[in-house]
């Protein structure tokens, strides 16, 4: 076999990664253990997206998380280690899970920079178990996946994870982790024809519009009488098409048309996607620094820079928005300090969004090295801006109006890396893919004061948004 001249360099170069290799299998054999080797490369620049529509097959569950406006995309791949559970403690178990599998992580080439280092996926449902039976997501999965593509301000970074033993062929894994390699910087040259494009669908809201502002009247009912004083009510819009959803080019158009969004996607290796745009983090960590987003209360756009101005000046001096936003902030700060934390409330601002615009007000607290990531997401989730206050009789109450499993919708998705830093984002304005079937969930907040023509407006703006996107 002729070597290219690229190939004999990259053997040259990396001949480390070949002793790393060797070195961590012979450490299986002595110890007769399992280990999985972390290699993180820096590769030439690649788009995580391509990187995720070309090498993903379709028994393989993946994750993609996008956010424009911060330069940063990552796509990951297949899994070597993965915990699938339901319950209650699912938070507790996935902590659990994440801090073994590090245990037995051995690092190569570890760098300062972003992203590099193995990282584990998560996706939680919002419910701790599904009601719907055959719901395709289960209530809690984490991974560790096989491949991670990421991009950070155009410096890209590949991480691969291999599950070594004493019996492990190194020769082969070198060779195939080459040819991925050679394969993923190939498709710096494809450049995929993603343009907008505008399709036709047989579509049916869930509720068909009465019955969600039924469900509203009810609920202001509920709050007159002091039972609870909001709660998030969702809709669901159901979509096929004549042919199957494709994915990457409806990722494409999300992040096209929603640039100051989060674009997610994951899979359940089963042929079913949860993806969408979400204008809300939960919480990330950076060195220790947290910060989180209340966001709440919202107005449309306006068509002309009068009418926008006009929309976002009745929004910040709107009582019952401002009530809204409030429940939310007060929430978040007390749910941090409940975990020792000092949260730092910043001032409120406006979230401008492609037809939306939300009150948002970010708020930071540094995380002692003892509180891991995963225990703020359980105390935090769901917060006030997507279940309700009080929030158990709102979670309650949302099981009683809604005629749909909620599933990943409004709740967190994102990733967590081994020195403690994570970001994870709320699944809100998002759509369960399924291949020529769609399902769309958009949610308004109720609190006295709102009206249930206008909350049902809100609901189908926000599909809108989401729809015009698919493809």
């Amino acid at each position: 076999m002729t070597v290219s001249p690229c190939r004999s360099n990259f053997f040259v170069n990396h001949k480390d990664i070949h002793q790393f290799l060797l070195a961590v299998q012979q450490n299986c054999l002595n110890n007769n253990c399992r280990q999985i080797a972390s290699i993180s490369l820096e590769l030439d620049w690649v788009d995580p997206l391509v990187v995720l529509a070309k090498l993903t097959q379709a028994n393989e569950i993946n994750f993609y998380f996008e956010n424009r406006g911060k330069g940063e995309a990552i796509a990951a791949i297949d899994a070597v280690e993965k915990l699938q559970i339901n319950g209650q403690d699912r938070f507790n178990q996935a902590e659990y899970f994440i801090k073994n599998c590090q245990k037995n992580i051995i690092n190569f080439n570890i760098s300062p920079k972003n992203f590099s280092g193995p990282h584990f996926f998560c996706y939680f449902s919002f419910f701790p178990d599904n009601n719907q039976a055959d719901y395709p997501f289960p209530s809690a999965t984490i991974f560790l996946p096989r491949w991670q593509v990421s991009v950070k301000h155009q410096h890209c970074t590949l991480v691969t994870n291999i599950l070594i033993s004493g019996n492990t062929n190194v020769q082969k894994i070198w060779q195939s982790l080459w040819n991925k390699i050679e394969f993923i910087n190939s498709l710096d040259y494809f450049s995929p024809q993603l343009d907008i494009l505008s399709t036709s669908f047989c579509q049916q809201s869930v509720s068909q519009g009465t019955e969600f502002k039924r469900s509203v009247v009810s609920a202001l009912e509920k709050i007159q009488a002091s039972h609870l004083s909001k709660i998030v009510l969702a809709d669901a819009l159901d979509v096929r098409l004549n042919h199957q959803f494709d994915l990457y080019k409806s990722l494409d158009n999300l992040r096209k048309i929603h640039p100051n969004c989060y674009i997610f996607s994951t899979s359940n290796g089963k042929g079913q996607n949860f993806i969408g745009a979400s204008p809300e983090r939960l919480i990330s960590i950076h060195n220790q620094q947290l910060i989180t987003d209340a966001l709440a209360g919202s107005a449309p756009r306006g068509t002309t820079p009068t009418e926008d101005a006009a929309n976002a000046n009745r929004l910040l001096n709107s009582e019952k928005e401002r009530h809204e936003h409030s429940l939310v902030i007060d929430f978040i700060t007390q749910r941090l300090s409940q975990l020792g934390l000092l949260p730092q409330v910043l001032p409120a601002r406006l979230r401008q969004l492609s037809n939306i615009q939300h009150l948002w007000t970010p708020i930071h607290a540094m995380v002692p090295a003892n509180v891991h990531p995963l225990k703020i997401v359980a105390q935090l989730h769901p917060t006030p801006a997507v279940a309700g206050a009080a929030r158990d009789v709102a979670c309650a109450e949302i099981r009683r109006y809604e005629n749909f499993e909620r599933g990943l919708y409004a709740a967190p998705l994102g990733w967590i890396d081994s020195q403690g830093n994570c970001e994870f984002i709320v699944g809100i304005r998002s759509a369960l893919i399924d291949g020529d079937r769609a399902r769309l969930y958009a949610g308004a907040g109720i609190v006295a004061g709102s009206d249930p023509d206008k909350e049902f407006a809100e609901v189908q703006l926000k599909l809108q948004a989401l729809l015009k996107a698919l493809v």
